[in-house]
């Protein structure tokens, strides 16, 4: 493991650990300018996030989630202090402190601790995806009826015009779940489901998550197969992949 991995796991975990002491707890929600939601928690572990940066790596860039962008962006690191804000603040525990090293605009490691439920999974590229230390890949399933699939807001899918693609796909699928966000995608990458459709995205949501799809063999994509990170996102095993495209095709 890298010196640089090494870091990025104990600051997601420190941080993520310090939300917990916020979660549940009944905690005051602020509003944003696009009336998504934000917490002191948000706030203290992005903060924290970027004090260790500094500290530990000054040359680097920082994108934040809540503070944006400062330094050069040819190296730099991308926070989600917590992926999942509504899970947060209504007492679900399927929320993520995210953490990415960008080069280039490329991820070559991402990080996502589940605080709540004391679960780490990482990636590296050329290294392999790991779930609490232990080596994980994307299911091995060819059978549509077999599938689990994972899904963002209905009301997003619909907005954006994709909510007849996961009608049809549900119709074959064995079930579905709006299991969002980053837990979402990281039950594809350790084998749990087979797909994750997410409409809307911003990159400090996906950063991490790219690299760690597909480093656990698993395909990582916009709606319309594109490769890269977008404002929608589309985790999905390889045997499946094309099936999952072609249902939201016109």
């Amino acid at each position: 493991m890298s010196p640089m991995l090494e870091f990025a796991l104990n600051a997601a975990y420190i941080a993520g650990r310090g939300t917990l002491k916020h979660f549940d707890a009944g905690i005051a929600v602020d509003l944003k300018s696009d009336q998504s939601p934000v917490t002191v928690a948000d706030r203290e572990a992005e903060a924290l996030l970027r004090s260790m940066i500094r500290a530990s790596y000054p040359t680097h860039g920082i994108l934040g989630e809540e503070e944006g962008t400062e330094g050069s962006q040819n190296e730099r690191w991308v926070i989600d202090p917590i992926d999942g804000t509504k899970s947060f603040i209504t007492g679900v525990p399927l929320y993520a402190t995210l953490l990415s090293f960008e080069l280039d605009g490329e991820p070559q490691f991402g990080v996502a601790y589940f605080p709540a439920l004391d679960t780490m999974v990482c990636a590296a590229k050329g290294e392999g995806t790991y779930i609490n230390g232990r080596r994980c890949r994307v299911r091995q399933n060819d059978d549509i009826g077999a599938a689990i699939i994972c899904t963002g807001s209905f009301d997003s899918l619909r907005k954006r015009g994709l909510h007849e693609g996961v009608a049809k796909l549900s119709e074959q699928a064995m079930f579905s779940r709006t299991w969002g966000d980053a837990y979402g995608h990281c039950l594809v990458a350790t084998g749990r489901a087979d797909m994750m459709l997410d409409p809307v995205v911003a990159r400090y949501d996906v950063s991490s998550i790219k690299v760690i799809v597909e480093e656990a063999g698993g395909s990582f994509t916009s709606f319309s197969g594109e490769t890269g990170i977008f404002s929608e996102a589309v985790s999905t095993t390889p045997a499946l992949r094309d099936q999952v495209l072609a249902a939201f095709r016109p």
